[in-house]
């Protein structure tokens, strides 16, 4: 029990420098994703550095996922919605930087519209699960933010 505790202690170490070494060299690392990531795999136990590139090779093939038509076809539509909401952005930019903040806040419920919509594809088929949830509820809370800001800056102009 000591020996796996001490190795555990080692590998965790290890990686945690090697993540941190990868984190201040490329800005789009991110320390503790690295670190759990590969502390989650078993083999990263006892891993060379060598190891821990296949261990995340392999974590990677594992992310992309195996998808069928259905998916691929609601990946689709989700590229053409946020390519719609990414014109939305930049028309409400110019219609609130106009004074047309009626126009703006249309343009920004528009972009709001986007990532639910591309949720409920993936939805519409049972044991569907949507790989971009987590940036759909991100892209969806920006914009609320937005919407909230230019309604709350309107009150306070009244």
């Amino acid at each position: 029990m000591i020996m796996v505790t001490i190795q555990s202690k080692k590998s965790h170490s290890f990686i945690n420098s090697t993540c941190s070494k990868l984190a201040q060299d490329d800005p789009n690392m991110n320390f503790d994703f690295c670190t759990t990531s590969l502390q989650a795999a078993p083999a990263s136990r006892c891993a060379t550095l060598r190891g821990l590139r296949r261990i995340s090779f392999h974590l990677t093939s594992l992310a992309k996922g195996k998808w069928d038509a259905y998916v691929k076809q609601c990946l689709r539509d989700c590229l053409e919605l946020f390519s719609d909401a990414i014109s939305d952005v930049k028309e409400a930019t110019k219609s609130y930087n106009g004074n047309r903040s009626n126009d703006a806040n249309v343009r920004i419920g528009a972009v709001m519209d986007a990532p639910t919509t591309c949720e409920d594809g993936f939805m519409d088929r049972q044991g569907v699960v949507s790989p971009l949830t987590k940036r759909n509820n991100d892209a969806f809370q920006l914009s609320a933010i937005a919407l909230s800001l230019m309604r709350f800056i309107e009150m306070e102009l009244e």
